[in-house]
């Protein structure tokens, strides 16, 4: 029976799973190799942004079913929620995964399950068993030993969304990808335990593409947006009551445009399709540059707003003009900046020459991006007071009010439809 865990990578996912395996008996190691992360959570804290996260971690801390560490343990189950980026060629960066197996490798024994949740190129949970098996030659495992493995791997991608991370994981349903039917098994009876979604078994292959395939749809939803509010900009067609009337549409569901794509996944699983089947990939590729062009897009609006704004204000000065750039997350109401297409298009800005302030409620301090191009991070009421044009780059909450804050004669570039 499967009952002490050990969740390795303590970060926008790991965390919130040790939690919610402990908040369901598991007693739960949580492994990490910042030691500040391990701190925080031993201390009954956490060291993300995420409702309602907060008091699950200190509860669970505080009874003992949950503790952080830098070293791994011996555990009934392993589950990695380590990073997977992509590299500057766009490339799958698995050196993450590949460490995780090197940490966890001298603690497996017979009986364990190994799961990998990290968002993976097809074929990652079969290299992830050749590192341990390579590793651990004492043991057995489902290439060589099927059904009898001594130990089992499968493959669970999450599938949540920031700001919703502790509901969707419990809700959502989850694809259990066993590299045999045995693994599939286990893995079930380990979520099932924390989970009221479905848990549907499939293989490791299909689990890999499904949560790739996921992203990829959504990003290519979002490129036809992005696309679509370049061309009614060209036309001086109010894109928002566009879609809003074609969305009247019985069978029509267009998204809302933006400055971009970021995150860890929609930005990046899409290239590990296009990496693994470059000649079939056309679309999801085309979709990739549709969203990787629409920041360039935003920061021609602002230069622009810069032109016009000096033109009509002659006594004035680039070094004069004072911009205000509106969010930096990569989406709204959280405080992750991964992939952020607002921070790329912020830090472009810092290198124009004028004043540039940052206004994101969710952070305490800029990305060293920003602060050394001098960027300064304030109030949205600083900025209301003394900036000139307002760049609005993601649609938080507290900026919904912003039109009827600003003076008349304040520029104004809103990119995500206030």
């Amino acid at each position: 029976m499967l009952q002490r865990i050990s969740i390795v990578g303590l970060g926008y996912i790991g965390l919130p799973t040790a939690a919610l395996f402990a908040q369901s008996g598991y007693d739960v190691i949580g492994v990490d190799v910042d030691a500040r992360v391990v701190d925080t959570i031993n201390a009954g804290q956490i060291h993300i942004v995420e409702p309602e996260l907060s008091g699950m971690v200190n509860s669970v801390v505080t009874s003992g079913r949950l503790r952080a560490t830098q070293t791994i343990e011996p555990a009934d189950a392993f589950v990695i929620t380590v990073p997977t980026p992509v590299n500057d060629g766009r490339k799958p960066d698995l050196s993450y995964i590949r460490s995780a197996a090197e940490m966890i490798a001298p603690a497996l024994s017979s009986g364990c399950l190994v799961v990998l949740e990290s968002t993976s190129p097809l074929g990652t949970t079969r290299k992830l068993e050749s590192w341990l098996a390579t590793a651990r030659p004492d043991l057995s495992f489902p290439k060589d030993a099927g059904e009898e493995a001594s130990v089992q791997l499968a493959y669970c991608p999450e599938r949540v969304l920031p700001g919703k991370i502790v509901r969707e994981l419990v809700e959502n349903d989850r694809v259990l990808g066993g590299l045999t039917a045995k693994a599939s098994q286990m893995a079930e009876a380990l979520y099932v335990r924390a989970v009221r979604g479905e848990c549907i078994h499939t293989t490791a292959e299909t689990a890999e593409m499904c949560k790739l395939v996921e992203n990829s749809s959504r990003d290519s939803q979002i490129a036809f947006a992005n696309e679509l509010s370049m061309i009614c900009d060209r036309f001086d067609v109010d894109v928002w009551e566009l879609i809003n009337l074609a969305n009247r549409h019985p069978r029509v569901n267009i998204l809302q445009p933006g400055a971009g794509v970021g995150g860890h996944c929609i930005a990046v699983d899409p290239w590990f399709i296009i990496d693994s089947a470059p000649e079939e990939a056309q679309l999801i590729r085309m979709a990739r540059d549709v969203n990787d062009r629409k920041p360039k897009w935003v920061i021609e609006k602002g230069k622009a707003a810069i032109t016009d704004y000096l033109a009509a204000h002659p006594d004035r000065r680039l070094k004069d003009v004072k911009f205000a750039c509106l969010g930096l997350a990569f989406k709204a109401d959280i405080d992750d900046l991964r992939e952020s297409p607002a921070l790329q298009i912020a830090e472009e800005y810092a290198q124009l020459g004028c004043e540039v302030v940052a206004v994101e409620p969710h952070i305490n301090d800029l990305p060293d991006s920003l602060s050394r191009h001098g960027v300064q991070l304030v109030s949205l009421d600083v900025a209301l007071a003394e900036a000139d044009i307002f760049c609005v780059l993601v649609k938080h909450s507290a900026f919904l009010n912003l039109k009827k804050r600003i003076g008349p004669t304040t520029s104004l570039v809103d990119v995500v439809g206030l």
